[in-house]
């Protein structure tokens, strides 16, 4: 028996244009947030001390934000992008509907959005899976 494997069909131009446009808009939000988190925004500061967790908690999560804007652009890489900020907004929303006083409605917004890009991108994914077999 022999077993062929489908390959995923390229994305049509225009949802092609979509997920750019969502992928360069996520990586200057995240690309922004994630700087005033590694600058030591006061705010930032005190919205992780709110938390409780520490503000080594901030560094990291300022550097898995922008890790995560840089490899959204990176071709190739989006979708593990997506999915790694996505689990980040995991976090951010329940940070915001368990401690914090803030709505959790930008939070929402984003992880939407990283799904998004993530669905939009899932071929990248079958194609790297489909290299490792």
């Amino acid at each position: 028996m022999s077993q062929t494997l489908a390959t995923p069909a390229a994305p049509s131009r225009a949802l092609n244009i979509l997920a750019w446009s969502l992928q360069v808009l996520l990586a200057l939000v995240f690309l922004a947030a994630g700087g005033t988190k590694l600058a030591g925004v006061p705010m930032m500061v005190q919205v992780y001390d709110l938390i409780g967790v520490g503000q080594w908690f901030r560094i990291v999560t300022g550097l898995v934000e922008v890790a995560g804007a840089v490899a959204l652009l990176v071709p190739g890489y989006a979708v593990f992008a997506a999915v790694w900020l996505g689990c980040t907004m995991v976090g951010a929303v329940l940070a915001h509907l368990l401690v914090l006083p803030t709505p959790a409605a930008p939070a929402v917004l984003l992880l939407v959005l990283c799904a998004s890009v993530a669905w939009l991108r899932r071929d990248q994914l079958s194609t790297v899976l489909g290299r490792s077999r």
